[in-house]
């Protein structure tokens, strides 16, 4: 632990049994995600998220650094597409919608959550 170890009762290490974290649906049809961590005070979280095919995310700012690894199929937006392997991060205040045509599982780090013009990200 960090620290003294008589005064801090929270560990430094949070290990997460994705496998027993339920999915969770999002606001938008087809995207679902399991929250891997999250700081509420900063807005910064982890997630894996699950796309089915067809789904699409409608245009939204990024309010911070976006970072995205695809495990599985494919995603785009009007830059290109991002395949099972690779990897795409996003600048702050990057402006696009995103889609799939095959479905995809990726791993998305936020620093901020992203701004919809219709309301929050979730």
């Amino acid at each position: 632990m960090n620290g003294d170890a008589m005064t801090s009762t929270i560990p430094d290490s949070t290990f997460v049994e994705v496998a027993h974290t339920p999915w969770q649906a999002t606001r938008f049809a087809g995207i679902e995600w399991k929250i891997l961590m999250e700081d509420k005070a900063t807005g910064m979280f982890t997630a894996l998220m699950r796309w089915a095919p067809g789904a699409r995310l409608p245009e939204h700012e990024h309010a911070a650094l976006e970072q995205t690894y695809v495990l599985e199929g494919s995603f785009a937006d009007d830059d290109g597409v991002c395949t099972a392997g690779n990897f795409v991060w996003r600048r702050k205040g990057s402006r696009h919608d995103a889609w799939t045509e095959e479905g995809c599982l990726m791993l998305a780090f936020f620093l901020k959550p992203n701004m919809f013009l219709d309301g929050p990200a979730r």
